[in-house]
């Protein structure tokens, strides 16, 4: 077996995408409306498709505290973003907030939000 059968890579050729990782479901589209709506603020930042993931959302709360699931497409992340009230921006041409960033920062190292 070469490492293009390995990897599945053959099979992208047809006329669906080879993945790595799950699909989008309910579930996922669920937890990020739950965590917008249990925090201020939420933005949304819509990450493109790729070989190895389907599109997925990152929301951002005022407090840089975020949370990344699988969408299945921009048009559904937009969709939900408008029925809550949220912005959703393309991360391709924003870029991440910087309080996203300094919260990570923050809870890497262990540190309570109060420190």
């Amino acid at each position: 077996m070469g490492w293009r059968d390995r990897f599945g890579l053959r099979k992208a050729k047809r006329n669906r995408k080879s993945r790595f990782d799950r699909p989008a479901d309910d579930s996922d589209v669920k937890a990020l409306i739950a965590f917008t709506k249990s925090r201020v603020g939420v933005e949304f930042y819509v990450e493109p498709e790729t070989f190895a993931t389907g599109t997925t959302a990152v929301a951002v709360a005022t407090d840089g505290e975020w949370i990344r699931r699988r969408v299945g497409s921009p048009e559904v992340m937009r969709k939900v973003a408008r029925d809550l009230a949220a912005p959703a921006y393309d991360v391709q041409i924003v870029g991440y907030p910087q309080r996203m960033r300094d919260w990570t920062a923050r809870n890497k190292r262990g540190l309570s939000l109060d420190e």
